[in-house]
């Protein structure tokens, strides 16, 4: 009876770690989407843990009203759906910089700002070293958001990351 039980341990065990889902650990991309404006991001992830990473964007925005970048920090937690399917979600911040268009007698409320970000999304890992994903990353402004509605921005994008 003993032998069976530690057998039957040692199994389960076995195919738990087998069938565990794992994190590159470095990726590359870009990250695509809309806010207030169109915007392109250079990302990049790095695996903490086995179920940890931290991801980091450099990007740009830009539409009729303002031209802005920004520097976004985000810390991750990855649960495996099925396969190759994953959903992470995480929390971080960021700082950035904006040109709001000049309004004739309006506020200038041009420069430097700080924000707290959430981060929300499914992944898909393919066979080949490409990593896709769909998440919304909602900022929320601490310092110097008074130029944009709220104090808040609802990000959604579209990443295409290699994996090395």
């Amino acid at each position: 009876m003993k032998i069976t039980t530690i057998f039957t341990c040692v199994f389960v065990f076995t195919t738990v770690f087998v069938s565990a889902q794992s994190i590159s650990e470095h990726t590359l991309g870009l990250r695509l989407g809309d806010s207030d404006g169109f915007g392109a991001e250079i990302s990049y992830q790095k695996s903490i843990g086995r179920y940890n990473r931290a991801e980091f964007n450099l990007g740009i925005r830009n539409s009729r009203e303002f031209n802005a970048f920004k520097l976004a920090g985000v810390y991750q937690w990855v649960h495996n759906l099925d396969g190759g399917f994953n959903w992470y979600y995480g929390v971080g911040g960021g700082v950035g910089s904006v040109d709001f268009e000049p309004i004739p007698s309006g506020e200038d409320n041009d420069g430097i700002f700080v924000f707290v970000a959430g981060n929300l999304g499914i992944e898909y890992d393919f066979d080949i070293p490409l990593l896709i994903s769909l998440d919304i990353r909602p900022e929320i402004g601490l310092l110097g958001f008074d130029g944009f509605d709220n104090d808040f921005l609802f990000d959604i994008a579209l990443g295409l990351r290699y994996q090395f």
